[in-house]
């Protein structure tokens, strides 16, 4: 019977129901997405595209192996993990001669894949380019369409696509940057494969010398293609191969597995979007959880006097318990297929979002099951039954007298469950707080960040009567300043402070989670950018708008009259164990004259091959000081050990590992400095113009003043913004869409209020007055609850990462958010109020119902 009851309520009132569909219809959409994108991250295939020739593979590990062994009850738990290195790892080239032993192999080609960019105007977007041996051009296969394969070491071939791309043709010269100085050759030919095109990259290939040179990896390959004898399953000799592998680091693949061989970074990329997704995910579902409650318990309140009625004809607590819950079914139910359905497009458009901001390679491909629809769904449908049974749980429970005058007159006051419950939350969320004022890591510090924010506007949703009083109180005096219709408002807000609280929660929600969003990023990048302007002694900097400075362009300015020392940088990340750690590597020649990293332990003084320093928050997590032994894995997979040779105070602006130039350079993808440090002489006239004569000869590489160099890295700063803002975008899109929904709910439900204050005499723009007067309050109280808990988060996250209570908050951009806030909340009670009166006062008065 109740559930004839439900659809016949859900039916006849779908006016009231849309609110709440339209809250778990985005939630739903939201969580669809978020969980495509972990999806994704963790069964996301990669395709191979240079190796579709070559049916097994064999390579390098990729991975760091930790195995960890527990006693336990008596017996011993092993536990092993592993976790991707930051660059490509290399295979000794003696594994090509093993391989070649294994029965039932006809052919073994060893691959060489290094950087190599083509200095040339090219049409379209820009697409990473590898350099090759044309002997491993059969393992995708490429064959010659026009021209012949290079012979001589100034000889090239292009892919098909770059030369239509380019305007090249056997004959043309090109100029490659690859890991050297660059160096111009004549396009010996054209080539293509019968697959078509490389979608994700570009392929030149070089004479076999050529390659070997250019690769700077002597003695190794980066992967061995294999091809089978006639007959030869690909399973079988997989299996053989493996076999004679054992006991190396070889790793043996087919099929999708030869994919993340071929494109390393977007293995990487897996890692990074299983860590976003299940953070978007997670904050998603609490803010929706949040949000949907806060929907339900207004449309619940918006029903009091028929529930009330329902009671007064002897309905029992458990029917009206169960009316409510299956209603909420049903909407659940419509509202997460529908949610479901559109999260997909929207996953796809964020994936691609991400794919053109650079976070995920487009080579990861996206993955759509059903998986995540299930679970958005099922999330939607339990979400709203525990927000109806839980908000409809006061209006069950009481007498049906007291029902009918709860429906006439509210509370005044909330219950006490709610109130320890509010009070609960508020106190987690100080805890918190106060958690996060000691976290030192970003990867830790961000996820607390945004989950005290959350539960901190839990407690607002759950106090806000409480705050709304309080505040009311405070604003009756200016509120009367606005004449009868502030008059109105603060008796309003004072009489119905559960209906206003409905809406103050999601404007503290969206202000909240914005201000964190837009200034946590510039907290902490504000902060390394410091260090970094303090640390840097040199006066000028050398960049490129390539790959790379080359060694040949720093020693070309070190040899300038007047420059005293050039510091060559180049980035890299390091795993101690499995914890991946930010490096650089520096010469040390000079060092002193251009960097001052702050030293608080031991000295730069030596600092060479075998030395390292490290930060000071490196050193407490490793238990490091002068002297220690420090034992990590270079980017591409090589153990080294290394000894602490000092410890530094500005690891946010020059990372946590500082290593010798030499050793970082020769195991990375990339070679080249991506900027070279040089002071000059006091007095010694050498400056701008000396300094790009000397580089004159070297494509796309510049010179910057100090302050031009801080703002290079501001625009760095900028993007890194960007890409947050992107990740928590819709997050920040569903929160404003539930502060309308809410306010357009709050203010639509109130016709039969506005008529009666039309009969008693109120003009039509009075009321309009007050509901104006209505919505700024409700701003003023949902900015400052919401500022308030922006603040208290960005300071502890500032104070846990840079020592400091330095919060960076762009004027500009805060007002932004407060205004753009103010247009919704006004918007989204002046059209429905407009609405609500155009319909005659006696009208609605004498209306059923």
């Amino acid at each position: 019977m109740m559930l004839r009851y439900a659809l016949q309520t859900v039916r006849d009132r779908k006016a009231g129901f849309l609110g709440a569909f339209v809250a778990l219809l985005c939630a739903t959409a939201l969580i669809t997405a978020c969980g495509t994108l972990l999806e994704t991250g963790l069964r996301g295939k990669i395709r191979t595209e240079r190796y579709a020739a070559a049916p097994v593979l064999v390579s390098a590990d990729q991975m760091v192996h930790e195995t960890t062994v527990k006693e336990k009850k008596g017996g011993t738990k092993t536990k092993h993990k592993a976790k991707p290195v930051a660059e490509r790892a290399w295979l000794p080239a003696a594994t090509a001669d093993t391989v070649r032993a294994v029965p039932g192999v006809e052919r073994v080609v060893p691959e060489l894949t290094f950087q190599a960019v083509p200095l040339i105007e090219a049409s379209g977007p820009p697409r990473p380019s590898y350099g090759h041996a044309w002997s491993s051009a059969v393992l995708t296969p490429f064959t010659i369409a026009d021209g012949r394969a290079p012979e001589s070491a100034d000889e090239i071939t292009v892919d098909r696509a770059l030369a239509a791309r380019a305007g090249l043709r056997p004959g043309s010269a090109m100029t490659v940057q690859s890991t050297g100085e660059p160096r111009t050759y004549r396009v010996s030919g054209i080539a293509h494969t019968p697959r078509g095109d490389l979608t994700h990259q570009n392929a030149l290939f070089f004479s076999d010398d050529e390659a070997r040179r250019l690769a700077a990896r002597d003695g190794q390959v980066s992967a061995i293609g294999v091809l089978p004898a006639p007959g030869v399953g690909t399973t079988e000799l997989a299996a053989r191969v493996e076999q004679a592998l054992r006991g190396t680091t070889a790793r043996v693949g087919t099929g999708d597995q030869r994919g993340p061989v071929e494109f390393p970074d977007a293995a990487d990329a897996r890692i990074k979007l299983v860590s976003m997704g299940g953070a978007m995910g997670g904050t998603s579902l609490l803010v929706a959880v949040l949000v949907v409650v806060g929907t339900f318990a207004l449309s619940v309140r918006q029903r009091h006097r028929e529930l009330a009625l329902l009671r007064a004809v002897a309905a029992t607590p458990g029917q009206l318990r169960r009316m409510i819950g299956r209603e909420a079914l049903l909407v659940g139910l419509a509202a997460g297929i529908a949610g479901a359905l559109a999260g997909l497009p929207l996953a796809a458009w964020l994936h691609g979002r991400f794919v053109a901001g650079g976070v995920v390679p487009g080579t990861l491909e996206r993955t759509s099951g059903v998986f995540p629809m299930c679970a958005a769904v099922a999330a939607g449908l339990l979400g709203s039954w525990s927000a109806a049974r839980i908000t409809g749980r006061r209006i069950a429970r009481i007498r049906p007298a007291e029902a009918l005058a709860e429906a006439a007159v509210e509370p005044a006051r909330p219950g006490w469950i709610r109130s320890v419950a509010g009070t609960l939350a508020l106190a987690g969320g100080a805890a918190l707080v106060v958690v996060l004022g000691s976290l030192r890591t970003e990867p830790a510090s961000t996820p607390v960040t945004f989950l005290a924010v959350i539960v901190l506007a839990g407690a607002v949703s759950l106090l806000g009567p409480l705050l709304v009083r309080a505040a009311t109180a405070l604003l009756a005096g200016p509120l009367r300043l606005a004449g009868p219709g502030g008059h109105l408002a603060t008796a309003n807000l004072r009489g119905n402070a559960g209906r206003m609280a409905s809406a103050v929660t999601p404007l503290a929600l969206l202000i909240g989670m914005t201000c964190t969003v837009l200034f946590v990023t510039p907290t902490l990048g504000n902060a390394a950018r410091a260090q970094a302007r303090d640390g840097i002694r040199a006066e000028w900097t050398l960049a490129a708008r390539g790959p790379g400075v080359t060694p040949e362009a720093a020693e070309r300015v070190r040899r300038t009259p007047g420059v005293a020392a050039a510091t060559e940088i180049v980035h890299t990340s390091v795993r101690v164990g499995l914890v991946k750690y930010p490096a650089q590597g520096v010469t040390p020649a000079g060092l002193t004259r251009t960097w001052d990293p702050r030293v608080t332990g031991g000295t730069l003084d030596g600092f060479g091959e075998g030395t390292a320093a490290v930060s000071e928050l490196a050193a407490d997590q490793l238990g490091l000081r002068p002297g220690s032994p420090l034992e990590l894995t270079l980017g591409d997979g090589t153990p080294v050990t290394l000894t602490v040779a000092a410890v530094y105070a500005s690891g946010l602006g020059f990372g946590d590992l500082t290593l010798p130039h030499a050793l970082v350079a020769a195991h990375v993808d990339n070679p080249l400095a991506s900027g070279v440090l040089v002071a000059v002489e006091p007095g010694s006239g050498a400056g701008r113009e000396q300094l790009a004569a000397a580089v004159r000869g070297f494509p796309g590489v510049e010179v910057l003043s100090a302050a031009e160099a801080d703002a290079a890295r501001e625009m760095r700063q900028d993007a890194g913004a960007e890409i947050n803002l992107l990740a928590m975008g819709l997050v920040l899109a569903f929160t404003a869409i539930s502060v309308v929904n809410t306010l357009a709910m709050s203010t639509a439900e109130r016709f039969r209020e506005f008529a009666m204050l039309r009969l008693a005499g109120a003009k039509r723009r009075q009321v309009l007055r007050m509901l104006r007067v209505e919505a700024l309050a409700v701003l003023l109280i949902g900015t400052v609850l919401g500022s308030v808990i922006a603040l208290a988060a960005l300071t502890a996250f500032s104070v846990g990462m840079t020592g400091v209570a330095a919060p960076a908050v762009l004027p500009v951009a805060y007002a932004v958010v407060v205004g753009l806030a103010g247009l919704l909340a006004l918007a989204a009670t002046a059209l429905p109020g407009r609405v609500a009166l155009r319909v005659a006062p006696v009208e609605v008065a004498t209306a059923k119902g």
